[in-house]
């Protein structure tokens, strides 16, 4: 079976959709018959167009020119002149008009090939250095790519402004030689005719809780009607929850036959490991976030070689994670109990933070709190490991990566009750309700209180089980039972290879 992956998300972030993309990359590549390939398509900048039919023929260097330009389109255009800085939005501008008449007139969006033979340090870290391990290096980076020019984001504009006509329409991939796309959201694209679309469907936040997005009325219309195509072309959902299955089908019930519920895989970064203690208060100096100022101060009261005491919270920084909640009740525990407690959040700045951020700042200023980014697996570990618990308190979710990482480094787990929590985190953490500081700060103070050992205990043997089910080797023969679904899988060995397995047969 030949599958063709959207890589668009692997671009941007660390956890979330970026993450899941990149393990799903690497997890299809260890099943037996499934051939995956990645589609390399920005959101908002046109690519140069690749290797197109009959590249074969021309000598290495020309080859090498295309991809090397192909590599240049995608970077950011922060740098570059001004003359190239207009061209490129000229680009762009266009680029929606030009995708409505290409559908109009019944044009498919032909993929370039990609050759990573020459660029595999682009290919690991633009793509797959933020999640993969460095054993995976080899897999990734000679794996096949496909390129598509037109961005994203004018896919999405393009058929929003073809609504005047009736119906959005949306391009059509030139997919032909695919058994199955899997795009990781709703996808404003259509694939050929032999081509299963398969849509990763995380959450229906867009349409649920639109009060809690970015930009919210074209994030909502983008969503909605491109999730409305996808339905009506037949694709499939994969969605990573029974919660967020339970969702779209509460939306459209016609894509109930065709939805399934497939978890998230957990990073084989995280597991339980002895690790010092002492080490947090030079991660929390070294990896305090420059995008907010006057922040790099506040580390200057750790005290080199002593454990801090600490909540952690790991989410970028926007409302519907529900930060301020957490602020609250920490400032209760703090009042009240602990005032040694310190709270550490690791995130980058999402929409509507600077709210956020304004109430932190005072107990940034004390050096009681401090923001976290860019934080590496290895130390996001110790973290995890070392807080006296981590917090999930977000209104809303599809997933939720931080409670099973935190799981499976040996952490305590305090999530708000909310559907999906409940069903990925089990009853490996201790739960209430996101609108009250005060139900929040109990749950915390149930498991970090002076007599709480035995339920600590009881949480981590319970988080140790739990959070085995998103491994891998759980995870992956699901998706080999779905893919063999929708098409034969032609295989010898049915069985999944581990990384670990693999080098041992080797």
């Amino acid at each position: 079976m030949k599958v063709l992956l959207e890589m668009r998300p692997a671009f941007d972030g660390h956890a979330g959709i970026p993450q899941a993309t990149r393990l799903l990359f690497r997890g299809l590549q260890q099943l037996p018959g499934v051939e995956v390939e990645g589609l390399i398509q920005s959101s908002n900048r046109v690519l140069a167009p690749g290797l197109q039919a009959g590249a074969r023929q021309l000598p290495e260097h020309q080859r090498v020119d295309r991809l090397s330009r192909v590599v240049v389109s995608l970077q950011a255009t922060a740098n570059i002149s001004l003359r190239e800085r207009v061209l490129a939005g000229l680009r762009l501008a266009w680029q929606p008009s030009i995708q409505l008449l290409g559908t109009l007139l019944g044009r498919r969006v032909s993929l370039g090939h990609f050759d990573p033979t020459h660029f595999k340090d682009f290919v690991w870290r633009a793509m797959f250095a933020r999640t993969l391990r460095l054993e995976d290096f080899e897999g990734v980076t000679a794996a096949r790519f496909r390129v598509a020019r037109v961005p994203w984001s004018a896919a999405h504009a393009g058929a929003l402004a073809a609504r005047w006509l009736g119906r959005a329409l949306y391009p059509r991939l030139d997919t032909r030689g695919y058994d199955v796309m899997v795009a990781e959201t709703p996808y404003p694209g259509r694939v050929s005719a032999g081509t299963t679309l398969v849509v990763r469907y995380h959450d229906a936040i867009p349409l649920l809780m639109p009060h809690t997005i970015s930009d919210r009325a074209h994030h909502q219309a983008i969503h909605y009607h491109a999730l409305k195509r996808n339905v009506a072309d037949g694709a499939w959902f994969a969605c990573v929850s029974d919660a967020t299955r339970r969702d779209l089908v509460s939306i459209f019930p016609e894509a109930a036959a065709r939805a399934v519920t497939l978890h998230n895989m957990v990073s084989l970064h995280y597991h339980a490991e002895e690790s010092q203690a002492e080490r947090v208060p030079e991660i929390i100096r070294t990896r305090l976030s420059h995008s907010i100022t006057n922040n790099r101060p506040d580390a200057a009261q750790l005290k080199s070689g002593s454990p801090v005491d600490y909540l952690l919270m790991v989410s970028t920084i926007e409302p519907r994670k529900n930060h301020l909640t957490l602020l609250a009740a920490w400032e209760q525990l703090q009042v009240e109990q602990l005032p040694a407690l310190k709270l550490v959040l690791v995130g980058s700045l999402g929409w509507d933070h600077k709210a956020i951020v304004k109430r932190l700042r005072p107990w940034m200023a004390r050096g009681d709190l401090y923001i976290l980014e860019e934080v590496p697996a290895a130390e996001l570990r110790l973290l995890y490991r070392h807080a006296r618990a981590t917090v999930c308190p977000s209104y809303g979710e599809g997933f939720d990566f931080s409670g099973v990482e935190a799981m499976r480094c040996g952490g305590v787990v305090a999530a708000s009750d909310i559907p999906v929590h409940r069903e990925v985190f089990g009853a490996a953490a201790e739960y209430f309700s996101p609108y009250s500081a005060g139900l929040m700060a109990g749950a915390v103070q149930r498991v970090i209180a002076p007599g709480a050992d035995a339920r600590r205990a009881e949480l981590m043997a319970a988080g140790a089980e739990v959070s085995a089910r998103y491994l891998p080797e759980r995870i992956l023969p699901q998706w080999k039972a779905f893919l063999g679904r929708l098409g034969p899988i032609h295989e010898s060995d049915v069985a999944y290879r581990s990384p670990e397995a693999s080098e041992a047969r080797s």
